[in-house]
Formats: C-alpha cells, structure tokens, sequence
C-alpha cells in the first residue's frame, strides 16, 4: 500500500471526532454537547464518514442509535488513535516549556520500594512535568502501548530504543527467621531440601545460584512461583520457603527481621536495571527532565551486564 494510497483512506478529523464522541456516549445530542455542536452537525458529519466508508456504523432505532459491529470496532480502534492524537499534541506543545507529561512504564516493585521514596526530589525540582504510571513485567512495544519510556529490568538490547544503565543486580536468598531456625539449613547445599519461592519472570534465577554455588539442584524440588517480587517476598516473611531476592528490594524486611540473609551467598545478575525509551522521543523535555534526575540517583554501576 502506498503512501499515497494510505492517506486517502484517512477520513476528516472532525468526522472522526465526532463518530468517537457518539460512539462513546451512545447519542448524538451527548456527543454534539460534548463538542459544543449542534445535534445535525454531529449527524451529518457521521453520515459522511459512513459514507465515506461504505457501511454503516449505527443503526438508528427511533431516536436511538446503536452500534453495529464494524462501529464498534472502529470505535474501539479510533479511541487508543484519537488519545495517542491528544498525547502526541501536548507533548509538542511542552516544546515551548520544559514541562509536559511523561507516560512512564516501571516495574511493580522497584516502582514502589525504590522510585516512589525518592520522587518527591523529582516534583520539588519539575513541578511543571506530570507522569502517569503504568505497569510492565514484560518488554513491550512502545509504539502500540502509546508509552513514552520504561524501567525495565533485562539486558542491553532493545530494538529501535535508547537504554540508560540504571544499576546493577545482587541476588540473596533470605527466609524468615523462624523457617531457618526450624529447618537448621547451614550451607548453600541444605537448600536444596527447600521450598524454592520464584518469580515468574525469573524461573531460571534459583538454577543459576545453585550453579554459582557449585550445588547440583534436586529434580522436582517444592517451587512456588509469583507474578510480583513484592509477592515473593511476602510469601518468604510468611514462612512459605526461601526466597531468593534482589538485594536491593529486600532491605527493609532485613532491617525489620522479618528476614535474614542465608550465608555468605550472593550471586550478580548478568542482567540490570535500565531506563529505556524510544529513539524519537529522546528530545521531549519532560523525558529529558526525568532521565537526567533519574541517572543522578541511580547508583554507581560496578559489575555492568
């Protein structure tokens, strides 16, 4: 399909605003009161978009209207388009300032245990850049996902983006208190009697400590896997099994005592914490105002995957 050919396929705006606001109020009176409209400049301009099109978009029963099946894909296809089309303008705008809105994608738990305490640094120095917060466990495309940057936990590599190493990774297995006391585990090698607490985007992590440690893991070992490291180590308080957790993550249950550190074992991830971002969106000033704080509290990188 040629350029050309793509662009004629692109209805008018005002249509498309106007369908989107009907679509989504289920009546053209809401939606023309929505877009300061009159009710027949709504309607026609829904009719030339059906028109336009070939199909219908609603049906009209009476004085109601009701979305066909092609409206209500359209509708729901339009609406991410039209919202990305909003997102896209004020980032522009925010050119002529240094603020604007950050879509920011973070990780559940280092969102919260390590970014969230430290942001109020970051408003007090930009209060004119507001971020909107999501979460991904998973990489993900940031064109389809409408998301400006991530902290995403991984390797270097990342098609068509910019990585920022952030800080590396030291892995410690901890358990509560009471668990170590009961089960009498002395060395690396007693665990591998344990129940084995996982996180799901890590089920290789427990295997390569084993590895580390020269320890051969016993087949069909107890695992319990989580989505969240936060679940992970909620479980390990619990007393469920042993858990085997990013140091930096687990510090506050340590300095509680409602876990503690099993041996001198620590292993460094091959991998790290990166802020990522698209290649076209490195010159929005709300990115550029978060990645230089961020880069500026971050630790220093000493083992750099």
């Amino acid at each position: 399909m040629t350029d050309s050919f793509s662009r004629r396929l692109i209805p008018p705006l005002g249509s498309l605003v106007a369908f989107e606001a009907a679509a989504r109020l289920g009546s053209f009176t809401k939606a023309a009161a929505e877009l300061n409209l009159t009710q027949g400049a709504v309607s026609r301009q829904v009719k030339d978009l059906e028109a336009r099109l070939g199909l219908a978009l609603f049906e009209r029963l009476r004085q109601r209207v009701h979305l066909t099946e092609a409206g209500r894909f359209y509708a729901e296809a339009l609406r991410d388009t039209l919202a990305r089309f909003a997102s896209a303008t004020a980032q522009t705008i925010a050119f002529k300032g240094k603020g604007g809105t950050l879509d920011l994608a973070i990780l559940p738990t280092i969102g919260t245990r390590w970014l969230i305490p430290r942001l109020p640094d970051f408003f007090r120095r930009h209060p004119e850049v507001t971020i909107r917060f999501s979460t991904r466990l998973r990489p993900f495309d940031f064109e389809r996902e409408g998301l400006d940057a991530a902290i995403h936990f991984g390797d270097s590599h990342w098609p068509g983006a910019v990585l920022h190493p952030l800080m590396g990774e030291v892995l410690v297995p901890v358990a509560a208190p009471a668990l170590i006391a009961s089960e009498r585990w002395q060395q690396p090698a007693d665990l591998a009697r344990a129940t084995l607490l996982v996180q799901a985007t890590r089920p290789k992590a427990w295997g390569e400590w084993f590895e580390s440690q020269g320890i051969e893991a016993r087949p069909g070992q107890p695992r319990i896997s989580f989505e969240q490291f936060a679940q992970v180590l909620q479980a390990a308080v619990a007393g469920l099994g042993v858990a085997l957790a990013p140091q930096v993550l687990v510090a506050d249950e340590i300095g509680r005592g409602e876990l503690s550190v099993l041996f001198d074992a620590r292993v460094t991830s091959q991998q790290g914490y990166f802020f990522v971002y698209p290649e076209a969106k490195r010159g929005l000033p709300a990115l550029i105002a978060f990645r230089d704080w961020l880069l500026s509290v971050s630790p220093p990188r000493t083992n750099p995957p």
